[in-house]
């Protein structure tokens, strides 16, 4: 080990990541946590009863699989990744519901007249999907590595992301299902931020899946905690650090917070040019979460839902474009689009025998203080009448009380910024290395730098190969994966 120094503020996915790399590369790390336990939003938790495992945050993890970090640190050798045969599934009143399998040919046989036009979409991006990846996973201002598949990409955000977007289809069926993978974004559609989210996440799809984590997205979390311990690294926690002179004595400080907050640590060492651009950064609409402990699994009117982890509630593609465009409004939508996860279709070991969890969220404007219990549970009854009987427990979460939760989450914004096209590409400045700051030493490691939200560790990976190369003079990228004895 050398005597080269580095913290890492804050243990979220990408903090940890950002330590795992510093500390495979003999870099001393320590990891410095406000909270008393360590994950941000992939923890774990009892919410309801006991014996009922929820994840706090993310649920379900395509980027566990597509992530150029994750892939380099063999995720899938350290955890179990369950992965469906339907990546999600979308219920729509008055006919079956609509399947994405991730066998893509399989998905365009149950499309039906819209079949091909599926194909067409995505069967280019698929057949480069680690491609799609790298593109979506890098700084969109850094040139492509690989031009013809940014095009591909490309040319199929600006029509899915623009008014032509219902232009190839002829049902209600496709462009349902796409609708409500863009819908992730939290953002207005059609938009390109919106498109390019469900052009990626639908590749995912259709190529490495949408896998579930078995023991919860803790999982994850405590594979970075053991690789980090495994190579030297520390994790303190009811750490609160108030200020960057607490820990200046550090060679490099990774900080894995929201502008806003670097902004505070910082005070007069931050260049004011600097100061003025991350204030006007900007926190986009929030998410209201429901986490409910079940005596029995859904009562969906389409069996076929019953063992589909993933569901994508709203109908249409126009109303749930219809209830986005309310929550940008200001509004709490009267037909509110609804993710809703059922792990334990997967994982029995989610909750007791026989039971089920089952994780919810919707779309709400930023800053809501309004619980959404009732609307989300009428709106997974208009697809399984019957819900309301096997609730045994539910726990709310208001956009606030997602903040509270986790600071990054400012207004209930689980993005750490408004994922518009803007600010995809200034994230959270306009920069070749938007993770480096002007104060010496000191890089943003969270979603509020590239690539943006998820759980997929890049934005702490890079930043901490900038620290690498720029503090320390390492301009190789250790070896992160698996080695002999350690699974």
């Amino acid at each position: 080990m050398s005597s080269n120094t580095a913290v890492v503020v804050g243990s979220g996915p990408n903090g940890l990541a950002a330590a795992a790399v510093l500390a495979r590369a003999g870099v001393r790390t320590t990891v410095l946590e406000r909270a008393d336990s360590i994950g941000g939003g992939a923890r774990t938790a009892e919410l309801t009863l006991p014996g009922f495992a929820h994840d706090l945050g993310s649920a379900v993890h395509p980027l566990a699989v597509s992530s150029g970090f994750f892939r380099r640190f063999e995720l899938q050798k350290r955890i179990e990744l369950v992965t469906p045969e339907v990546s999600y599934g979308h219920p729509l009143d008055d006919r079956p519901a609509v399947l994405a399998y991730r066998d893509l040919e399989r998905t365009v046989e149950h499309l039906g007249v819209d079949g091909s036009a599926w194909r067409s979409l995505l069967g280019p991006l698929v057949e480069r999907a680690q491609r799609v990846a790298q593109f979506a996973g890098s700084s969109l201002l850094r040139v492509p590595a690989h031009p013809v598949t940014t095009a591909l990409f490309g040319l199929r955000a600006l029509e899915q992301g623009s008014p032509a977007w219902n232009l190839r289809w002829r049902e209600a069926a496709a462009p349902a299902l796409l609708s409500g993978v863009a819908a992730h974004s939290v953002q207005p559609m059609p938009s390109l931020s919106t498109s390019g989210a469900a052009l990626a996440l639908a590749t995912a799809g259709h190529a490495g899946g949408w896998p579930i984590p078995i023991g919860g997205s803790q999982s994850i979390i405590d594979a970075l905690v053991a690789d980090l311990r495994a190579h030297g690294g520390t994790i303190e926690t009811g750490v609160d650090i108030t200020s960057l002179a607490e820990v200046e004595h550090a060679d490099a400080v990774l900080l894995d917070i929201t502008p806003r907050a670097l902004v505070r640590l910082a005070s007069d060492s931050m260049p004011a040019s600097y100061r003025r651009r991350l204030l006007a950064y900007r926190h986009g609409d929030a998410v209201a979460k429901v986490d409910f402990a079940l005596s029995g699994p859904v009562p969906w009117i389409d069996p076929a839902l019953r063992t589909v982890p993933t569901l994508h509630l709203g109908g249409t593609r126009e109303r749930i474009a219809a209830a986005e465009a309310a929550v940008a409004r200001g509004q709490h939508a009267d037909d509110p689009y609804v993710l809703v996860s059922q792990p334990s279709t997967v994982d029995p070991s989610r909750a007791p025998d026989g039971k089920h969890v089952l994780w919810t969220y919707t779309h709400v404007p930023h800053g809501s203080t309004l619980d959404q219990t009732e609307a989300i549970i009428r709106q997974i009854e208009r697809w399984a009448p019957g819900f309301r009987d096997v609730i045994e427990a539910s726990t709310s979460a208001t956009a606030m009380d997602m903040q509270r939760q986790n600071a990054n989450y400012i207004g209930g914004d689980i993005a750490t910024g408004a994922a518009t096209l803007w600010q995809l590409a200034a994230r959270p400045t306009l920069a070749i290395t938007p993770w480096r700051t002007p104060m010496p030493g000191v890089y943003l490691c969270s979603s509020a730098t590239p690539p943006g939200p998820g759980v997929h560790g890049l934005a702490g990976a890079y930043a901490a190969r900038s620290a690498l190369r720029h503090e320390f003079g390492i301009e190789r990228l250790p070896f992160l994966g698996v080695t002999k004895g350690e699974h």
